[in-house]
């Protein structure tokens, strides 16, 4: 008796499995970074500093185009990134890791309204709609915080909120890059161009440099990882999967991040927090799916969206 053949996987759904792993592999950074027993940018410097030498091996590695040089993208990359991780880690400190993780994923609808302002490129009255509703949902989970979810929710949450700002110029000057550069080199050379960047924050503001213990170690080693294991699950995908279905499925990140916050931290949201996680999820599903590109038949072509890390 024969077995049934096992139908194989298609590559459109070999992306959107390794998306949904990548996106839970960074679901772990706010985490591993309160665990690193050092101070914010100093995380951020380690988690540069350990990803560094397994990004040379992939970029170096047999068959690949090697490291070359730096371009002045990349380098532009480099610096908005360490400004993303400096705020960001500040904001899972001061703030909850919901909150955190959740207001700095309002990236897509910052990238939007940089074109809108820069290039006239007007967006239709959906996304306006969606702007409304992602500003109402941050201003809901800030002022909704109950005082016991970080040193200072407030501050934290306005940290947070910038990063989509930050991470939309990263986004946009990789987006440059990519024209002359892989995206492993870019990846390389922006993470090599912010390491020594994210240590002299960390000492001009006087940060614990070295972790405590053993744990603080393979925290900031499990940064590194995670690092490459889901900003590269990430940069694959986007070239294969259409705008909004990964703009959608990144969207597991603050879900996996309030979900281990919870079991990790005993963190937990305020009836308040939730809603306004929820309308801000929302809003950035809508403004995605408003702004994305036509072809001739209706369909949405396949092309890269900005995602945080």
């Amino acid at each position: 008796m024969s077995s049934a053949p096992v139908p194989s996987l298609s590559p459109r759904a070999i992306a959107l499995i390794v998306l949904i792993g990548a996106a839970c592999v960074l679901g772990l950074a706010p985490i591993l970074v309160r665990l690193t027993e050092t101070g914010p940018a100093a995380a951020g410097f380690w988690r540069f500093a350990f990803a560094m030498p397994l990004l040379l091996l992939v970029t170096a590695r047999p068959g690949a185009e090697g490291t070359g040089r730096p371009g002045r993208w990349a380098a532009l990359a480099g610096l908005f990134f360490v400004l993303d991780l400096s705020f960001w880690h500040y904001g899972i400190v001061m703030t909850s890791v919901a909150n955190a993780t959740v207001l700095c994923n309002l990236t897509p609808v910052v990238v939007t309204l940089f074109a809108w302002l820069a290039f006239r490129d007007r967006p239709g009255r959906l996304f306006l709609l969606a702007l409304a509703l992602a500003l109402g949902g941050a201003f809901a989970m800030a002022a909704g915080a109950d005082g016991g979810q970080g040193t200072n929710p407030l501050l934290g949450d306005l940290f947070s909120l910038s990063v989509a700002v930050w991470y939309s110029g990263y986004f946009l000057a990789v987006k440059a890059a990519r024209r002359t550069m892989s995206a492993s080199r870019v990846m390389l050379w922006s993470t090599g161009i912010g390491t020594p960047l994210l240590l002299m924050v960390a000492l001009v503001l006087g940060e614990n440099i070295l972790p405590a213990g053993r744990g603080g170690w393979m925290a900031c080693i499990a940064l590194g990882v995670m690092h490459v294991v889901g900003q590269g699950g990430v940069a694959w995908a986007l070239g294969r999967l259409p705008a909004g279905i990964t703009a959608v499925t990144i969207l597991i990140q603050p879900v996996v991040a309030a979900g281990l916050s919870w079991l990790v931290f005993a963190e937990t949201m305020t009836p308040i927090q939730m809603l306004g996680g929820a309308v801000v999820l929302a809003a950035v599903v809508l403004a995605q799916w408003s702004a994305r590109p036509k072809t001739q038949t209706g369909t949405e072509p396949a092309g890269p969206a900005p995602v945080n890390l």
